[in-house]
């Protein structure tokens, strides 16, 4: 028997869960390995200590002493898995759920056989942290699995109706130049699609029960919702360190593609118009140029005449809303010696890559 009292002992000691021990007076006369870790007070801190320290304060101290001694947590003189609050040395508030006991001993002097008194309690407390911190994950996964199917049906509809919305222009405009409507719609598609990234992305994390987080302002993080290109781990290695100038008066285009090139280890810089990208290049060498066709001031013909004038050397691509030559600028400019051509609605990322790519590894020497 001793030998089973001793491995108990020492079972309690090393326990993972908090245990303490308080006499009749609410004293601290046992702390075990695992109060000491969590809460982060040595044993000689709180050894002879009221347990008060370990609370907010001494109502909530008292609070659990009365579901001990209630009859609604377990019966008289006992409670199980009630939940409470302790404070850890550094200030955290720490949610427990405390099983513990009113431990009753013989009065002094009493007969054998005496009715016993309280002579102190003994209380087991789990910390709640991190099941809580599952249950929420849980609940998480379940509301982003859910907000992922419920908006990507009408992410759908809305690309569906955009596709019905740009015939329409182009039957109705007939031989009138929709390059802006349509690069609006290019626009909308564009931001469609990310959104359903986002929520593809949101639906992953939560059926592996990961994620990641990303610096946001000051000390706080968020999660970190990008997408995650497919391509990952697999650019074309001819982009690496390349100087790309983007010419496009639409901004949303502009920034979607420095993005696109810049994941391939690009440089990029970018321009609103032909006027705005000649200034740019007058600055600083490019290793290529990627223009829009229709735009203010001066548009993307203009602009390759100016270039090929100036810098005979550097390659130019050419991009366009349309899938036909309109006013026949393209036809003219391939004729004329343009590197090439990429039809955006919206641009597709590897078809831009392995095109630009092809044109500078062409005009090099």
């Amino acid at each position: 028997m001793p030998l089973l009292v001793e491995r108990l002992e020492r079972l309690v000691a090393q326990s993972g869960d908090i245990v303490v021990a308080t006499d009749r007076a609410g004293t601290v006369i046992y702390y075990n390995d695992g109060a000491s870790r969590i809460l982060g007070y040595a044993a000689e801190e709180v050894l002879g200590a009221h347990v008060e320290r370990l609370y907010p304060d001494l109502e909530e101290a008292k609070r659990v002493m009365r579901a001990m001694r209630s009859e609604e947590h377990g019966g008289a003189g006992s409670c199980d898995a009630f939940e409470t609050t302790y404070v850890s040395k550094s200030g955290e508030r720490i949610p427990v759920s405390i099983s513990g006991a009113v431990i009753l001993a013989p009065s002094p002097g009493a007969e054998a056989g005496a009715e016993q008194v309280e002579d102190g309690t003994i209380g087991f407390a789990k910390d709640l942290r991190e099941i809580r911190h599952n249950e929420k994950l849980a609940t998480l996964g379940e509301v982003a699995i859910g907000l992922s199917h419920e908006i990507n049906n009408p992410l759908a509809v809305m690309l569906n109706q955009a596709e019905l919305l740009e015939r329409e222009i182009e039957a109705l405009a007939g031989e009138r130049d929709v390059s802006v409507e349509t690069e609006r719609l290019d626009a909308i598609r564009r931001e469609i699609r990310r959104v359903s990234d986002i929520l593809k992305r949101l639906a992953e994390m939560a059926e592996k029960d990961t994620y990641e987080t990303v610096d946001y302002v000051g000390p706080a993080r968020m999660v970190d919702l990008r997408r995650r290109d497919a391509r990952a781990g697999q650019h074309d290695l001819r982009l690496s360190g390349k100087r790309v100038l983007v010419v496009d008066d639409d901004g949303g285009i502009r920034k979607s593609l420095e993005e696109i090139l810049v994941l391939e280890g690009c440089s990029v810089e970018t321009a609103g118009d032909g006027v705005e990208a000649l200034e740019r290049i007058e600055s600083g060498a490019f290793d290529a140029v990627l223009s829009d066709v229709v735009m203010p001031k001066m548009d993307g013909y203009d602009l390759y005449h100016a270039l090929r004038e100036r810098y005979p050397s550097l390659p130019v691509l050419m991009m366009t809303a349309f899938h036909y030559d309109k006013d026949h600028i393209i036809k003219r400019s391939r004729i004329e010696g343009l590197s090439g051509v990429i039809f955006k609605k919206p641009v597709d990322p590897d078809k831009l890559c392995a095109a630009l790519a092809e044109c500078i590894a062409a005009s090099s020497p």
